[in-house]
């Protein structure tokens, strides 16, 4: 399996640099980026959701969902607390944008595709699990700490999100076993198919453009991408390595949480005056080590699984 992490994390680094390069030469801007961003996590993302509920009824599967939700709580509960200890508070230090980008992941845009490549649609069914602790705890638990504001607008407003409804919506149709006639199916699974290229290439021009040589100089980008490439997922691998639950499971969760830093950070400093250019260094580094570390861990929780099995 982590043969397969690895091809498809040299796929999706070819995919980032044809973002490099469309953003270099000015195919895609700044401003088109955005857009592009909104039209992968409000059409296609959902879309590729939705599609994975189109599957046949059976026990294994809604057990496994179950577990899937279960375990997902379980590992933001272990990241959180872990990261306050791990980041204290310190004068002179982007605590909240360190703390924010070391617990939430880029589980949509990276964990998809890695989902897809492991597991085809079955560990995309299993990822909405997680996608949807992530949408709760995030705008919670993340926002308060990363602002500091209690806004529970923004809260209310994550249950009727493309991806929440995306959710619910196949939700529905797995337990009614409702399927979607054959010409609109094979639309949106052209539709889903976008996913993977389209969500690299954003990415890699939202990398394009930070400044790679200042980026490599500041100690703090090397903690947060430490913590949370290499700390945290070693710390539920063992944990997961314990628990007598699927294969494919464990690994669809493990590979979520140690995905890289997710990008909303970023989003989340422009809209409220924080440090963005910070947060875009983290992401950006946290993207590009993430090639090297998702197929360790990887191989690494299924040898410890292997041992303890």
């Amino acid at each position: 399996m982590s043969g397969i992490i690895l091809n498809q994390t040299i796929i999706m680094l070819m995919l980032m640099l044809v973002g490099v390069l469309c953003s270099k030469t000015k195919i895609i801007s700044s401003s088109a980026n955005r857009e592009l961003s909104k039209f992968v996590l409000q059409i296609v993302n959902p879309i590729m959701i939705f599609m994975s509920y189109q599957t046949e009824i059976h026990d294994k599967l809604v057990k496994n969902l179950l577990v899937t939700f279960l375990l997902s709580v379980g590992t933001f509960a272990v990241m959180i607390c872990a990261v306050y200890l791990l980041i204290p508070k310190k004068e002179g230090r982007e605590t909240e944008i360190e703390r924010f980008s070391s617990v939430y992941s880029n589980c949509a845009f990276m964990g998809m595709p890695l989902a897809n490549a492991m597991f085809g649609n079955e560990g995309v069914f299993y990822l909405t699990a997680f996608i949807t602790v992530f949408n709760l705890v995030v705008w919670t638990h993340g926002i308060i700490m990363l602002t500091g504001e209690r806004d529970m607008k923004k809260v209310i407003k994550v249950f009727y999100s493309p991806t929440v409804i995306s959710i619910v919506l196949g939700l529905i149709t797995f337990f009614l076993q409702i399927k979607i006639p054959e010409l609109p199916a094979k639309a949106m699974s052209y539709i889903s198919d976008l996913n993977t290229p389209m969500a690299m290439i954003v990415s890699g021009v939202s990398m394009a453009e930070t400044n790679i040589p200042k980026m490599l100089k500041k100690a703090g980008v090397y903690r947060v991408c430490l913590i949370k490439l290499i700390i945290l997922p070693a710390i539920l691998a063992v944990g997961f390595s314990f628990l007598p639950i699927d294969e494919k499971v464990r690994l669809t969760v493990l590979v979520a949480a140690s995905a890289p830093p997710a990008a909303m950070c970023t989003l989340q400093c422009l809209n409220n005056g924080k440090n963005y250019l910070y947060s875009s260094e983290i992401f950006t580094a946290g993207t590009i080590f993430s090639i090297a570390t998702l197929p360790i861990i990887v191989k690494s929780t299924e040898y410890l699984t292997k041992i303890l099995s």
